[in-house]
């Protein structure tokens, strides 16, 4: 089964220096049917404006993902890691039992896209996690990457929990399949440009749940950019 979720029908907020979009209940939107997608608890497409960002705040017991879509993220922590990640690198924490982090667009003149991606830990307090990875532009060219895995997984970058992350850009016309393994489910998303994906249309911004499906067969109706989440059915 595939549900297409419309970023029309999405939640939305518009704070002056963030614009967000959000997949799943989160701040102001409130969804008592729209909570989480299995172990994905957000989905945030977030553009943040020129010199602001997120004050040092707390986490605990959630992995994050951030995916850079374009301009420059700087991340703070209480673990002591500081850095400043660009278009095509991927940022990655275990929260464990709890740490601080800010994360801003320091720059002076352009905004900041990235996907904000949290993902419920198979278990609480685990040893707290943090790196990043920047993956080139080519690794991504008409190709599925695995750009996050589990810990027996075999992306560069590995959390606590079974997921896979995958993400493309493919270029219009051509087609990709992914086989979905028994008792597993994905979530899509489409980041930019648009595709087809088994015979749904999706544009920028649109997403996908899909359950009980065996096959993903993708094609772009134009350059497109997507990432999607394959994960364990929960029922």
């Amino acid at each position: 089964m595939i549900i297409k979720l419309p970023k029309e029908k999405m939640g939305t907020s518009n704070l002056g220096w963030l614009e967000s979009r959000f997949h799943f209940s989160f701040a102001e939107y409130r969804n008592p049917e729209n909570i989480n997608f299995g172990v994905l608890r957000v989905l945030n497409d977030d553009i943040i404006h020129p010199n602001s960002g997120f004050d040092t705040h707390p986490h605990s017991n959630v992995e994050i993902i951030s995916y850079v879509v374009h301009g420059e993220i700087t991340h703070k922590d209480s673990m002591g890691n500081s850095e400043t990640l660009k278009k095509g690198e991927v940022q990655y924490l275990s929260a464990g039992d709890g740490i601080y982090h800010s994360e801003h667009n320091i720059h002076n003149s352009q905004d900041l896209r990235l996907l904000q991606i949290w993902i419920i830990p198979p278990t609480t307090s685990l040893p707290k996690l943090y790196g990043s990875y920047r993956f080139k532009e080519e690794e991504k060219e008409n190709k599925l990457l695995n750009i996050v895995s589990s810990q027996k997984g075999n992306a560069k970058i590995k959390i606590y929990q079974d997921i896979n992350i995958y993400a493309s850009k493919l270029q219009k016309n051509k087609k990709l399949e992914y086989k979905i393994n028994e008792n597993r489910q994905v979530y899509f998303v489409q980041i930019e440009g648009s595709s087809k994906v088994n015979t749904i249309e999706l544009r920028n911004g649109d997403a996908l749940e899909i359950t009980n499906e065996n096959m993903l067969n993708i094609e772009a109706l134009s350059n497109s950019h997507f990432l999607f989440i394959e994960m364990e059915e929960i029922n």
